[in-house]
């Protein structure tokens, strides 16, 4: 390879390597501006999503029925069906039986800003 055509390869790895730095700046989580978690977490206790699901962090949250949500953050779907991205997890939140009707999770009647600070908290559980 010529000297010329090295440089340019380097230079062209360096950025790609500087871009994906930039996208995920340290301290802060990739999920950062989908909502609040915190009012998350209190919608989850008001929406009583614990009653079908454990969830760690929320007090009272023990429920059998659905699956249990620890380390939701690190699956890679969402119901066994979507991939785990941050509009899968909302429209899943919001109106389950949209995406499979008949399903055993409820609508959970949350608005969508709701919906996206239920599902930053959820990607908090590491």
């Amino acid at each position: 390879m010529s000297p010329i055509k090295r440089a340019v390869t380097a230079g062209l790895l360096g950025l790609s390597l500087l871009g994906v730095a930039a996208c995920h700046a340290p301290g802060k989580p990739a999920w950062s501006g989908l909502g609040d978690p915190n009012r998350g977490a209190v919608l989850i206790t008001q929406a009583q999503c614990g009653a079908c699901h454990q969830i760690p962090g929320v007090e009272n949250a023990n429920g059998l029925v659905g699956p249990p949500l620890v380390h939701f953050a690190r699956r890679t779907m969402v119901a066994g069906l979507l991939p785990n991205t941050p509009d899968n997890l909302v429209r899943w939140i919001s109106d389950p039986q949209s995406v499979t009707p008949g399903n055993a999770m409820p609508s959970s009647g949350l608005s969508p800003r709701q919906a996206r600070d239920v599902a930053a908290y959820l990607y908090t559980l590491r």
